[in-house]
């Protein structure tokens, strides 16, 4: 039992007429939510950086030498607004962990780019972020963790275009 089941129950009793079970569903969603991130921006203040800084960051580590992307590729797999990502930006170029350097396929743009120090310090943090993860999954056997992956992606799935669709223009 669990907070959700005396809601579910409740409701049943007041409005046995509503299905509330996708109450149940996604208030679980919405309160792992809140304890996950909770824990996550612990680990990551420890080192200085909150959940928004981080995902800049492992968004140009995770991309891969030379460590760069456009704004708008950058955009695109953080599905955040513009205003909102420049913000971030701005915060990690002001800390010196990003620089923005001209474009070499595209005189007119700029490439958003990890610094030495900006790289070093995402490597260090990502495996206390990995590890903070898994105590947070920690108390799910391998199986349930292998079925709930599915589950959720195939959730997702139908709330949000394919995985990369937004950096290709869909």
């Amino acid at each position: 039992m669990d907070h959700l089941d005396l809601v579910l129950a409740q409701w049943a009793r007041e409005r046995p007429d509503l299905d509330v079970g996708p109450m149940g569903l996604i208030g679980r969603v919405l309160r792992l939510s809140r304890h996950l991130m909770r824990e996550m921006e612990a680990t990551l203040a420890t080192h200085g950086l909150n959940f928004a800084s981080f995902d800049v960051l492992a968004t140009l580590r995770r991309a891969g030498p030379p460590f760069a992307l456009s704004p708008n590729d950058l955009l695109g797999t953080m599905m955040i607004t513009s205003g909102t990502m420049t913000h971030r930006v701005d915060q990690l170029e002001k800390a010196g962990h990003v620089l923005r350097r001209p474009n070499p396929a595209d005189g007119r743009s700029v490439l958003i780019a990890l610094t030495p120090g900006g790289r070093a310090l995402v490597d260090g943090v990502l495996a206390a972020h990995v590890a903070t993860q898994a105590r947070l999954v920690a108390h799910l056997d391998a199986a349930e963790r292998a079925a709930l992956g599915p589950l959720l992606s195939a959730w997702l799935g139908g709330l949000e275009p394919p995985a990369g669709a937004l950096s290709q223009g869909g």
